[in-house]
């Protein structure tokens, strides 16, 4: 029963809040989006925040759940660093570039504050069942510390390593979502145009080695799966410009140890151009409704 400040209620998270809150912690909540924070007027344990300093002063762990390195470090130096109490511990969920990390966690231990990052995979149906990976970066004792709150909202929680580890696990990891997205729904909209049943299809490459997340549990094209974005118009998922924005740090990365990435380099300008045809606020899915429509 802890008391966590929380920043960021977009899709994911208000799903977590929903589980902490489930879970009797107490909550202080603040976006910059009021109506995001209007769901969780009026209930127990819960305090909407009228400013962003007032979802630390009172709060043991902050949780960040941010678009970018920017806001995040923003949020950290005019509204964390100056009014959260010593020993309070930052759980920054976000998916930003590793040196911003780095430097807010050096910056935190200055301030006499924790900081961890512990960014997360699972997407927006992960978030909903409570059944996301965290992927934590930091010391030891910190993790350990932080591994009850994040059990409220994930199933697996694994130590990565030092301050910027996790981020670099989570970075991989949507390098090869992304890529493994097109590369379903290119395969799903070439069966299609070529007269598969799209149902058979989708079986057949789940029981063959074409099988993964993209296909299975998350497939793009509408109607596999009935509660995933691309049945709902691909809306509430993880927007394309963030895939875009992941699968560009992912190129940085390479670039800092001088490696190859030459699908990822392809992906990245994949989704800059769905971003460019409008489609950037659409879940990542959505490969397969450009490539359909093409």
């Amino acid at each position: 029963m802890a008391s966590v400040g929380f920043f960021g209620l977009g899709n994911m998270g208000k799903h977590m809040v929903t589980h902490l809150i489930a879970a009797n912690h107490y909550l202080t909540l603040f976006d910059v989006d009021s109506q995001a924070l209007n769901r969780f007027n009026g209930q127990k344990r819960v305090k909407i925040a009228s400013n962003p300093a007032m979802t630390v002063e009172d709060s043991k762990f902050v949780i960040l759940m941010l678009p970018n390195g920017r806001i995040v470090r923003d949020v950290c130096q005019s509204f964390i660093f100056p009014f959260a109490q010593p020993g309070t511990l930052i759980i920054d969920s976000s998916t930003i570039d590793v040196n911003t990390s780095k430097e807010m966690a050096k910056s935190a231990q200055n301030k006499q504050l924790r900081f961890v990052d512990a960014p997360v995979s699972g997407g927006v149906v992960g978030a909903q069942n409570g059944t996301l990976t965290f992927m934590v970066g930091g010391k030891k004792d910190d993790f350990q510390c932080v591994v009850p709150i994040l059990q409220k909202m994930g199933k697996y929680i694994v130590h990565t390593g030092p301050n910027g580890n996790g981020l670099v696990a989570k970075i991989c990891n949507n390098l090869l979502s992304g890529i493994s997205m097109i590369g379903t729904s290119e395969a799903m909209n070439l069966g299609i145009k070529l007269g598969l049943d799209k149902m058979v299809l989708a079986k057949l490459i789940n029981s063959s080695t074409g099988q993964c997340w993209a296909s299975q549990t998350y497939n793009p094209c509408p109607g596999i799966n009935p509660n995933v974005p691309s049945s709902n118009d691909y809306q509430d998922g993880f927007a394309s410009e963030l895939m875009t924005k992941d699968l560009l740090l992912a190129l940085d990365l390479a670039k800092e140890v001088q490696i190859p990435i030459p699908l990822g380099e392809q992906a990245a300008e994949f989704y800059r151009q769905i971003c460019s045809s409008g489609l950037g606020k659409r879940d990542f899915s959505v490969t397969f409704k450009y490539l359909n429509e093409k």
